[in-house]
């Protein structure tokens, strides 16, 4: 099976590909940035999904099943051209398998679709709607491409598409939302708050996307490792000291006196978990974690 991978050059998107590569696919890979030492089997193609090169990828090879990675999902990331890589990105993949007899399509989305708040259900199912949009601004592309994803489901009916809800991926390559937060000694909490954090080894991640592949499924479908562990003992676990921070302190200080900067709709997901069921996807692909959570935060601190 032919296999086409947007957004491979990525940390989750290179792990994705190389799983593909050991289960027997034949990938092709399409990103703006560069893969330098990318196995010699993987096609790749350096163009914009949103452009017309990456069309002519679709239209002059004709991949069975594609993987949608090329979002930008990194909290503190923010330019103008964020909502128009994601929104229209995803609107541009859609379109692209539809049009050229793409048979399987994957998206891979963020639980952070769900949004924090203090009346969140503990667990969250696939139903619910996102609120996270209206918390958190800075989330609505996000929301947007995994709302257009899903919508897929109905309008084309033909392709088996999934829509992945991953939580946090956490790993050796330090890369992620989660890893950037522990990246410094010291890591500021919210005084009075220490939520769930749920989260995944990024190399299981990888094997999930694989996995929903395998199985052809078609649905919307959360995604998670071993269970929620609280936020302060995931930093002590990381080797990093909490220091907690009255939330009027934190929200003067973002990006100064020594606390890290994030958008101020990401204080609430320091405040409240999001725990997401992932009994469907289990049932499903009967897919298991290889990476408990002592083994996955313990990659990420011994990681050079």
């Amino acid at each position: 099976m032919k296999v086409l991978v947007t957004g491979i050059s990525g940390t989750l998107g290179r792990l994705t590909a190389l799983k593909l590569l050991q289960h027997g696919y034949e990938v092709i890979g399409i990103d703006r940035r560069p893969w330098p030492e990318a196995p010699d089997a993987i096609e790749l193609f350096q163009a914009d999904i949103r452009k017309r090169p990456a069309e002519d990828v679709f239209r002059t090879h004709r991949p069975d099943a594609a993987i949608h990675m090329a979002t930008v999902t990194h909290l503190v990331h923010q330019s103008p051209d964020r909502m128009r890589v994601n929104l229209y990105g995803t609107r541009a993949f859609i379109h692209h398998c539809r049009s050229y007899g793409v048979k399987q399509a994957v998206f891979a989305g963020r639980h952070t679709f769900y949004g924090a708040a203090a009346d969140s259900p503990l667990y969250h199912t696939e139903d619910e709607p996102p609120i996270s949009a209206h918390t958190f601004p800075e989330l609505a592309d996000l929301v947007a491409a995994d709302l257009y994803a899903a919508s897929a489901l109905w309008r084309y009916p033909e392709i088996a598409t999934s829509v992945l809800r991953i939580v946090y991926t956490l790993g050796p390559s330090k890369h992620g939302t989660l890893a950037s937060f522990l990246h410094g000694p010291n890591v500021p909490l919210i005084m009075g708050f220490d939520p769930l954090f749920h989260f995944i080894h990024e190399d299981d991640a990888a094997e999930a996307i694989v996995t929903a592949l395998a199985h052809k499924l078609h649905g919307i479908f959360n995604v998670s490792g071993p269970s929620p562990v609280p936020l302060s003992t995931i930093v002590r676990a990381a080797g990093r000291r909490p220091l907690p921070v009255p939330a009027t302190v934190f929200k003067l200080g973002l990006g100064r006196l020594g606390l890290p900067y994030i958008p101020s709709g990401a204080i609430d997901h320091l405040k409240y978990p999001i725990v997401v069921d992932s009994d469907a996807f289990r049932r499903a692909t009967r897919y298991t974690y290889a990476y408990d959570e002592r083994e996955t935060i313990n990659s990420f601190r011994t990681a050079r």
